[in-house]
């Protein structure tokens, strides 16, 4: 009876997370609404003249050569991000052995927040590019592709690199550092940023070299903290149960 009670409780658990889990997926990256957001989004990014030189800096056994262009500060909505190096991703850590670059972020800020046409648009990030998606004309004509940019975050600091993978859609974010270009002579690998909001296709992103970085608004928390007890309840209820089933003695069958 006991371990009939387990399973059953095991059972029981596991539905209710992966049930939890696909409710949360759909709600823990909803974009809120502009009133959400402080009026920092509002403005354009500040883009001034460096007197920063190059400098060399070391992750991984790899060095990276980072050559600053302009000081750079930027706060905005993120709408979609990319993990570099993710599990799909063949270019960054393998191909390119570029361990500097740890995150995309897509954002939006300025009339497109205030809008809030920017919540109908449908956005994907891929592993160097920010794609998106407007359903009809109208908002075409909102919609302001000049306050939208897909910025590859680089941070050679743990604690920087650490508060850069917590950002997520619907954050308010606020980003400062330096737009640069870089490269890895090792390899081969070199990238250059845009230093345009205007450009767009094949190098209109931004690259930043991050010094400070903060999330001033965290959207959806009580979504994401249930997805994240949803996804490691529901593993632990499959660990349970398997593990009941190995340690239970053999049932008796009387004839």
């Amino acid at each position: 009876m006991f371990f009939d009670q387990l399973e059953r409780i095991f059972k029981g658990v596991f539905v209710i997370a992966v049930v939890a889990l696909g409710m949360s997926f759909f709600q823990k990256d909803k974009l809120p609404g502009p009133e959400f957001f402080s009026e920092a989004v509002l403005s354009d990014p500040l883009q001034t003249l460096t007197d920063k030189a190059s400098f060399q800096t070391q992750i991984n056994d790899q060095v990276y050569t980072i050559i600053p262009l302009f000081d750079y500060h930027l706060s905005g909505v993120v709408v979609t991000d990319y993990e570099s190096g993710s599990l799909g991703d063949i270019y960054h850590h393998r191909q390119w052995k570029d361990f500097l670059n740890v995150k995309d972020l897509c954002v939006v800020w300025g009339q497109n927040v205030q809008s809030d046409v920017f919540r109908k648009l449908r956005y994907r990030s891929g592993s160097w590019t920010c794609f998106f998606q407007i359903p009809d004309r109208q908002t075409g004509t909102q919609f302001r592709s000049d306050q939208l940019s897909n910025n590859h975050i680089l941070t050679d600091n743990i604690d920087l690199h650490r508060l850069v993978m917590r950002a997520a859609p619907g954050d308010e974010v606020r980003i400062s550092g330096m737009l640069a270009n870089y490269q890895n002579q090792a390899t081969g690998f070199e990238r250059e940023t845009s230093i345009s909001r205007t450009d767009t296709g094949n190098g209109a992103c931004e690259t930043i070299y991050v010094t400070h970085f903060s999330i001033t608004k965290t959207a959806n928390p009580i979504w994401r903290l249930m997805y994240r007890v949803a996804g490691w309840s529901a593993i632990l209820a499959v660990l349970g149960f398997i593990a009941t089933l190995l340690v239970r003695p053999a049932k008796r069958i009387f004839r």
